[in-house]
């Protein structure tokens, strides 16, 4: 999860480059009627009913502008919001929570809307003993946030980035000059501490892939017939992971394929946002 320490580490480089291309010189808008400090607050007010995720983001972002600011949470990521639900109040300089406004619910909308979505998939998985995981279908520079937010929905994460495990695809496949030669190719340049998945297309290459010591086999945009017969021939010896086109409206039919793992780029890369608002901004 996005922890202070994190937070400092990486989150605030996020933060600060959105704040600075919304802010090339000044805010004109604030300063014309804010020329001076003044303490105010501000009630975050959420407007339709899903999952939150993303107020350590939301509170991090007002800090940066005034190292003074707090915020106060009525509720916590993972939670699931109503419509008028009162989230939170931000205290302190009103001129940064004015400047911060638009960045800082950018990021809540667009973080609770993936862990609405999330939540919404999971739900249709529970009791198949299939988890739900993401995949590296992000924005650019917001992998860290929309990662973070597909596990406040109750979603696992898959590898962050190209450097995290190894997924040989079919263009992998290709280059190495089959399964057998692209698992061995990559079991003798990585640790044993690496994970190695490659992703197959029929029943045939994914019992190659077990035979040949996969950790991980993806089957892709296979039938549910093709898919238990690649269960079937896997037997056991790996992760079973099913990805390619899963949509809310047909993973419930993968239940039964006996897979462990469904990846799904919808969740990121297709949410729509949760409408929260920032109201009521007054002087203290």
């Amino acid at each position: 999860m996005i922890d202070e320490i994190t937070m400092k580490i990486h989150g605030d480089e996020i933060i600060l480059a959105a704040l600075r291309e919304d802010v090339t010189e000044e805010d004109l808008s604030t300063n014309c009627v804010l020329p001076a400090y003044k303490k105010g607050e501000a009630e975050l007010l959420c407007k339709q009913d899903g999952v939150i995720a993303g107020l350590p983001v939301f509170a991090r972002t007002f800090s940066l502008l005034d190292p003074a600011a707090e915020t106060e949470f009525f509720a916590k990521d993972g939670d699931e919001v109503k419509k008028g639900q009162r989230l939170a109040l931000v205290r302190g300089d009103m001129r940064a929570i004015l400047t911060g406004e638009r960045t800082a619910l950018n990021f809540l909308q667009r973080m609770s809307g993936i862990a609405t979505a999330t939540r919404a998939m999971a739900k249709l998985l529970e009791g198949s003993g299939m988890r739900l995981a993401d995949t590296r279908k992000t924005a650019p520079g917001m992998r860290l946030f929309e990662k973070y937010a597909v596990r406040a929905g109750g979603g696992a994460n898959h590898r962050y980035n190209l450097s995290d495990a190894v997924l040989l695809k079919d263009n992998h496949i290709g280059a190495a000059g089959g399964v057998k030669e692209a698992v061995a190719a990559a079991k003798g340049y990585v640790s044993f501490t690496t994970k190695i998945e490659i992703e197959v297309e029929t029943a045939e290459m994914a019992r190659e892939a077990a035979e040949a010591g996969a950790d991980i086999i993806m089957l892709d945009n296979m039938s549910d017939e093709e898919m238990r017969a690649a269960v079937a021939a896997i037997a056991g010896r790996a992760v079973v992971e099913i990805s390619g086109n899963v949509t809310a409206e047909n993973i419930a039919r993968l239940r039964s394929v006996g897979a462990d793992v469904v990846s799904c780029g919808a969740i990121t890369h297709s949410a729509p946002v949760l409408d929260v608002s920032l109201k009521n901004l007054h002087a203290v």
